[in-house]
């Protein structure tokens, strides 16, 4: 598999054709793809949430809040229809404790909550689109429906340390001797990772698994801590891979099946983003030294890719997995992967 990249929205090297200036002055917080990768959304510290085409590296529709800095934004996942729909919805969270949902295709904003008494740090759609799990610097998450405004449940289990991810994944009915078709995590920055079944017709919410992973007692001081981050592994169901600080600069995949890490990939460095292909078994991880790894699994065959001005803070695979987004401060570069 070979990558070739070009610099994305707010980049300094774009090509192919005018392109305009970098538009992002402040980091970008959060980039993902429109389920048809026909488009892509960024935020920033600016307040702002962009959407841009990957077709031109246009800028379309911008949603700016005054005063705020926007932390993280998730796409509302749908079924494959043409650019314009009714049904192209962003939601993002804010340094205020404030979410908003924003129609794309009627550029405006259609819902806001106030879940959250601090700013907010991850954001999720479920799988179907119908809930939106938020995460707060003060490690509360809340469940809340776009549909009627309300939030439904406030869970504290990670009280205490910001929520960095949030991520949600269809399961069979009773995997795990539970019910409901979804499986989602949740990852704070004090490295636990709490695993949850949900049926949310149903309201139901059940704590799957618990993890804390350790790591040395007493790191440098003026140490800056690399995030604590999981994700679930779409070629090993019932899996998820962590990194983050600790004994060793690694990737670990837990089986939440046999309640052990069962396989360890060593990395040069410790992690400071990672995301995992849904079609393919690549792993792509971003570190501080300005390096973006992709390593095919199981056989741990790495290439690296330089091209960043700065750390490596975001990945994010599309559904296909033919193309990534890379932030790095306020550039994103988007990836094409080709080839087997």
């Amino acid at each position: 598999s070979g990558v070739s990249h070009e610099r994305g929205p707010g980049g300094k090297e774009d090509r192919g054709g005018p392109r305009s200036p970098s538009l992002f002055l402040l980091q970008v917080t959060e980039v993902c793809f429109s389920p048809d990768e026909t488009h892509c959304a960024t935020c920033g510290e600016d307040g702002s949430v962009r959407i841009w085409s990957l077709g031109s590296m246009e800028l379309v529709v911008q949603f700016q809040v005054l005063n705020q800095s926007c932390q993280c934004l998730a796409w509302k996942p749908c079924p494959i229809v043409a650019w314009g729909a009714e049904s192209q919805h962003v939601v993002a969270g804010y340094s205020d404790g404030t979410i908003r949902v924003f129609s794309i295709s009627r550029t405006e904003m259609e819902l806001k909550m106030h879940p959250h008494a601090t700013a907010l740090t991850a954001i999720a759609y479920s799988t179907d689109g119908e809930m939106i799990l938020s995460g707060g610097k003060d490690g509360l998450v809340a469940i809340s429906s776009p549909r009627t405004g309300m939030t439904i449940r406030v869970l504290a289990d990670h009280k205490g340390s910001p929520i960095t991810v949030l991520q949600c994944t269809r399961k069979q009915y009773r995997d795990f001797g539970v019910e409901g078709g979804e499986l989602w995590l949740a990852t704070s920055s004090d490295r636990r990772v709490s695993v949850w079944a949900s049926d949310w017709l149903k309201d139901k919410c059940e704590l799957l698994d618990w993890l804390s992973f350790p790591a040395p007692a007493s790191p440098e001081v003026s140490m800056v801590l690399p995030p604590s981050l999981a994700a679930f592994c779409p070629w090993e169901p019932g899996t998820l891979v962590y990194v983050g600080f600790g004994m060793q600069k690694e990737a670990l995949f837990y089986s939440l099946h046999k309640k052990q890490v069962v396989e360890k990939i060593s990395l040069p460095y410790f992690a400071t983003s990672l995301s995992l292909s849904p079609a393919a078994h690549f792993m792509a991880v971003g570190f501080g030294e300005r390096l973006l790894r992709l390593l095919r699994c199981p056989t741990s065959h790495a290439q690296d890719y330089a091209g960043h001005d700065d750390v490596v803070h975001l990945c994010r695979f599309a559904h296909s997995g033919c193309r990534l987004l890379t932030a790095s401060h306020s550039a994103v570069l988007v990836w094409e992967l080709t080839g087997g």
